[in-house]
Formats: structure tokens, sequence, C-alpha cells
């Protein structure tokens, strides 16, 4: 059975989504449905996140001292990127 909800959004927000349901070919509707269904699935809510083998042998591969600062030198760095 289908009931109608009534939600509050970004009118920004409401024009992006509807221009990516369109390109996928779905209505928005059936696309919050979806996530909605995804995001309280009880296979979704106890699957863990699994980290694969290359990402747990980088794991501890950087020493940073704990000065470091990575908001700053990521903003640094973006600053040089788009001179």
């Amino acid at each position: 059975m289908n009931v109608k909800l009534t939600i509050q959004l970004d009118d920004n927000l409401i024009h992006a989504a509807k221009t990516y349901a369109r390109g996928k070919n779905v209505s928005l509707s059936k696309m919050i449905e979806s996530y909605l269904k995804f995001v309280t699935s009880e296979e979704s809510q106890m699957k863990d996140t699994e980290i694969t083998p290359l990402v747990k042998s980088l794991s501890g591969v950087i020493e940073l001292s704990p000065e470091f600062d990575y908001k700053t030198e990521y903003g640094n760095h973006l600053l040089e990127k788009y001179k």
C-alpha cells in the first residue's frame, strides 16, 4: 500500500535530485523509496564494512606528527591546484 508523504527539502537539492532521477529513468519517489529500503534493511544494518587486503597492507605506512593539520594542508593543496 502506497502512502503519500510530504517532506521539506532545499529547492536546489530537489532540482538536483529530479535531474539525477530523470537521467537514471526513474521517478524521484522510486529513488527515495529504494534508498529508504536499503538503509532500513536488516542486511544493511548488520553488514560490516570489510577492509580489503590492499588497504590493510597500507594501514600505518605513513607516520604523521601529532601537530600535522590535514585540513590546512589539504586547503593549501587545493589553493595551489586551482591557481
